[in-house]
């Protein structure tokens, strides 16, 4: 995880002096929370003016905002309370005890998705500024495990999640992992994303990994939708790439 670490704080260093700031989807489960662990750990993290940096989440599990399994409260518990952070620059899924329903917060999330792409779009004075605001801001780098059933983000095999072609968040409910109501991106707007990082160790994934990049339909296994528009990255260990052909395997990323 370490490796994967200082990868993400050279990405939003180089973002940073491109753009003034950077743009960060997290991901939580053990490798995402460890990763920020590492960065929080990490002696290059100073490197980062962390209080331009934008974070929001790839998902959510729908449950009171103080909730130890929330993937915010445990992102604020490894990372974000240890570093400088502007709060107006976190954005983070609504909870139960905002909403009544996944499908409520899901709504707020991507309204705080248009607003922040419409100030951006206010901001924005290039040539090539588009006419109208888009419905998502720029993504730098969007995070996400796999797991054992090839699930990113909250978006699951065969469920209505993953056949979403149009909105950018979407409420889940039924979720085959608990908890069942959860809040997540949908493919279309993680793939508006710079660059996707799929981030993945353990043996018990490695059947997702290979289905996955042997290029299964994502609606069976939605690990093989992601795509960044400049690049896609699978940041995995030995084991978790134990099912991929050796000439799709490099070994920089192995016991990240």
């Amino acid at each position: 995880m370490a490796a994967i670490a200082a990868r993400l704080i050279t990405k939003l260093v180089d973002v940073q002096d491109k753009y003034g700031e950077a743009t960060v989807v997290l991901t939580g489960g053990t490798v995402g929370i460890g990763t920020l662990k590492a960065v929080a750990d990490s002696p290059a993290a100073p490197a980062v003016d962390w209080s331009k940096v934008n974070f929001w989440w790839g998902d959510e599990r729908f449950l009171a905002s103080a909730d130890p399994e929330r993937n915010t409260k445990q992102a604020f518990d490894a990372l974000l309370s240890h570093i400088s952070v502007d709060p107006e620059r976190v954005h983070s899924p609504g909870s139960s005890d905002e909403f009544d329903t996944p499908e409520e917060a899901a709504e707020d999330y991507a309204r705080q998705l248009r607003d922040a792409a419409a100030a951006e779009h206010a901001a924005d004075m290039s040539d090539d500024r588009p006419d109208e605001p888009s419905a998502l801001p720029r993504l730098d780098v969007v995070l996400l495990g796999v797991g054992p059933d090839a699930h990113i983000a909250s978006l699951f095999p065969e469920q209505a999640g993953v056949r979403e072609k149009e909105r950018t968040v979407v409420g889940v409910r039924n979720s085959p992992k608990p908890p069942p109501l959860r809040i997540s991106l949908t493919l279309p707007a993680i793939n508006t994303a710079a660059e996707v990082w799929m981030v993945v160790v353990s043996e018990d994934k490695a059947g997702a990994v290979g289905l996955a990049l042997a290029g299964a339909n994502p609606v069976q296994v939605p690990a093989s939708g992601p795509r960044g528009t400049s690049r896609t990255l699978w940041l995995i260990d030995e084991n978790a790439a134990s099912r991929v052909p050796e000439q799709l395997v490099r070994k920089d990323a192995a016991g990240a």
